[in-house]
């Protein structure tokens, strides 16, 4: 590997020089690079020299493009989901594609890996959060680092990464999370059949609705008295794996209200391949938006609505009921556990994410006379 100077002469007879990094990669190929002064080329020699030290030099006309990097990618990525027999989820897949196809390779996608760099990276990364939100934004960076890895290029990346942006608003109580008052008005304005025991499933049990739609009754253990979360059904009704291993989980089951119309209801349901507790009528995976729409019903039907007279909560907004009802005092009907027992039943997967969306909601002891006294049991 060395630095040398080249000179020519031009047909207009004007002299000119440059400063040639010649070298051989570790394939015995040999190599030019051209720069304008010397400091220029044995800065660059340097680089090379390390990233070959690190096995992770690629000469730049051997180097694929960033585009060609994340079609590889892709390919691998659904080729693995294959060989687990479609453990990765068609969604998943898709947002991939979209990732790539949209973000990536508009912006990117021509630069070839070999001339990236922590400054390119970053320019790319900064090109995200200006164009996109940060947390679309924090999932294309992700999509390309993962391409990156995968064609051993992650070093150019190290150390970048998009973090999660706090969340605005603080989730509210009758805004945001339905209150026990309407919950129950809304128990009692649903007779006994499917909305009935959908309602009090995802009120007592926290599901998430592709968990709920994915829900088979093999899974339900009414003589236990508890229901185990083991799959999920995505947004394009096909059946996988739980968001994360943290999904997995087992639930408590009210014995006073739920069992029994989850009993009353396993002898109405439709019956279907894949036992599902809520199904269309088909016994089908059920749709999200019909779901939803079952419960808007009884929504109306309740007055738990909006000033516009429309259904007032969504599904999701269920789920947050259920962790407002595992976090609150005993004396106003909650549950009062220990936040890494809510976490549990969420199936969060970190006690981070638990506190950082509903911390705010956890008991609060403001007494100064019981922050007086342990002062003074402390201070003497």
């Amino acid at each position: 590997m060395a630095v040398r100077k080249r000179a020519w002469t031009t047909k207009d007879g004007e002299t000119k020089s440059a400063f040639l990094v010649d070298y051989y990669d570790r394939d015995g190929d040999r190599h030019f690079e051209t720069k304008a002064t010397m400091k220029e080329a044995k800065d660059r020699m340097a680089e090379i020299r390390l990233a070959m030290g690190k096995g992770t030099h690629t000469a730049a006309r051997k180097s694929q493009t960033v585009a060609q990097a994340c079609e590889r990618w892709l390919k691998k990525v659904e080729a693995d989901g294959m060989r687990n027999r479609g453990a990765l989820e068609k969604s998943t897949t898709r947002q991939y594609k979209q990732h790539i196809n949209l973000h990536i390779v508009p912006r990117i996608g021509e630069t070839k890996l070999a001339d990236l760099n922590p400054k390119v990276a970053e320019d790319f990364q900064q090109s995200l959060l200006k164009g996109l939100s940060r947390p679309l934004a924090k999932k294309v960076f992700t999509s390309f680092k993962s391409a990156l890895k995968a064609s051993g290029y992650s070093h150019a990346a190290d150390g970048l990464s998009i973090g999660t942006e706090k969340r605005k608003r603080r989730l509210e109580v009758g805004k945001d999370i339905p209150t026990p008052d309407e919950v129950r008005r809304l128990i009692a304005a649903v007779p006994a059949g499917k909305k009935r025991a959908l309602l009090l499933t995802v009120a007592l049990t926290g599901l998430r609705a592709s968990e709920l739609r994915g829900l088979r009754w093999k899974d339900v253990d009414l003589k236990a008295g508890v229901l185990h979360v083991r799959q999920r059904a995505d947004r394009f009704n096909q059946i996988g794996a739980p968001k994360s291993d943290s999904s997995t989980r087992t639930v408590p089951l009210d014995p006073g209200a739920l069992i029994p119309a989850l009993r009353e209801w396993k002898v109405a349901c439709p019956k279907g391949d894949e036992d599902l507790v809520f199904p269309s009528s088909s016994g089908a995976v059920e749709h999200h938006k019909n779901m939803l729409k079952g419960l808007a019903s009884v929504m109306k039907a309740a007055h738990v609505v909006d000033r516009a007279g429309e259904p007032k909560y969504a599904l999701h907004a269920f789920r947050h009921f259920f962790a407002s009802w595992c976090i609150n005092a005993k004396a106003g009907g909650g549950r009062e556990l220990p936040p890494k027992e809510v976490q549990t039943l969420l199936g969060h997967s970190s006690i981070v994410m638990t506190l950082d969306r509903y911390g705010h909601l956890f008991p609060r002891n403001d007494d100064r006379s019981e922050l007086a006294a342990s002062a003074k049991a402390l201070l003497g």
